[in-house]
Order: structure tokens, then sequence, then C-alpha cells
């Protein structure tokens, strides 16, 4: 069935995090870090909304940076955790992101975000991106304090919207994102954005729509009108 609200994520599938890569360079001489230290980020928010906490995900980037230079001993400057946390604030949209948002938008689709990164007074990733104008809201996971893939977070969004989640489809970069929402009722588009693929597992659940990219996404989900 063709969704009618398109629920986006942000960092990766909107964003590219692979302009942090200088900085993990400089830091660490390797910017291949950056897969590394954004992976355990990943996993960390995901255990701590496991065992029923909470801190905002750039404030967790920061440790888990420290964490992760730790491990790998190297000495990390206070310059180092700011300018990583201003840099997730500012990284680029993917060059597909505008053109693929506007058709999308063109074929009748409501168009909102659902991030792990907080929302303040300043202006948002999507802002410095570019994007934020094709969006008619940019829910955060912070007014339940919990990291997706809470089924309670797209359930929320569903329910602000006044949708059913069955009318929502989450488009993400990430399969534990696709999966979340599925488990709340939504359909799942996995944007196969480098370094992202299909998991296949017996009783896993794969996305309802694979694309290369938000250009893709569109031609496919306009065979389903």
């Amino acid at each position: 069935m063709r969704p009618g609200v398109l629920v986006f994520d942000v960092n990766e599938t909107l964003i590219d995090i692979e302009s942090l890569q200088p900085h993990f360079e400089r830091m660490f001489g390797d910017s291949q870090v950056l897969r590394e230290w954004f992976n355990q980020l990943v996993m960390y928010s995901m255990a701590i909304t496991v065992s029923g906490r909470y801190t905002d995900f750039f404030t967790l980037g920061q440790a888990v940076l420290r964490m992760t230079a730790d491990i790998r001993q190297v000495d990390l400057t206070e310059d180092d955790l700011v300018t990583l946390a201003d840099s997730m604030r500012t990284m680029p949209a993917h060059a597909d992101a505008a053109d693929g948002l506007q058709r999308l938008r063109d074929n009748g689709y409501r168009l909102v975000t659902l991030t792990n990164s907080p929302h303040s007074d300043n202006p948002t990733p999507l802002d410095h991106a570019g994007l934020a104008g094709y969006f008619e809201h940019q829910f955060t996971v912070g007014t339940q304090r919990a990291f997706k893939p809470a089924p309670s977070l797209y359930t929320g969004v569903a329910d602000q919207l006044g949708v059913a989640p069955s009318d929502c489809m989450m488009v993400a970069a990430h399969m534990w994102d696709t999966l979340g929402a599925q488990a709340a009722g939504f359909s799942g588009a996995l944007i196969t954005r480098p370094g992202n693929a299909v998991l296949r597992a017996p009783d896993v659940p794969e996305p309802t729509v694979v694309a290369s990219d938000l250009l893709q996404l569109n031609d496919i989900l306009e065979k389903l009108s």
C-alpha cells in the first residue's frame, strides 16, 4: 500500500556522516575510526534506552569519542570534543537529498523526520544542511527520553500527526531503524547508503522497500500509486 507519511531518519539517511572523516584522521590518524565510533554510539544509545536511562545524542557522542580514545590510547583535547559536537550539527546533505525530497513532496507525501539528535533553540542539523523546509515537522527522541528503535517513538509520531502507524513509512539508512518502525506498525524503506545493506535472517522482517537513494525511492513508490 502507498503510505501517506514518510518519516525520515536524519543522520546518514539525509546528511552525510562521512564528512566527519577529516576530524578522525586528525585525531586518530585513521579516518575509518569514524565507523568504529558511530557504531559504538548507536550501540550505546540502544543500551542506555534498554537500561531505562537517557542522555542526549551529542553528549553521548562526545563520551563515546573519549572511550574510543582511551581504547586506542590517544589523548584528546577539549577542542577535539567541541569540534566533533559542532561538526555533528553541521554535516552536509547527501547529493540526492534535496531533489529526492522535492519529488516526494510533489507526489503528495507528507514528510517529517524522527532523529536521535537533540533539538534546541539553535538551528537543527537539517537547517544547516538546507533541508528543513521540506518537512512539516522535525521530531526528536528527546521528548520521550529514549533512543530509536524503541517502538513508542514511532507510534508517538503517528499519534502526533493524527494518522495510523500503518499509514507511515520509516525511511532510514539503518535496518535497525526500519525494524523498530515495522514493529510499531509502520512499513520500512531502507536507503542503502555506503556501508549499509539488508540484514537477512530467519524471522527478521526485511524492509518493505530497498533503494539506493531518495530518487530511486521515489521511482519505486510511484509504482505503488
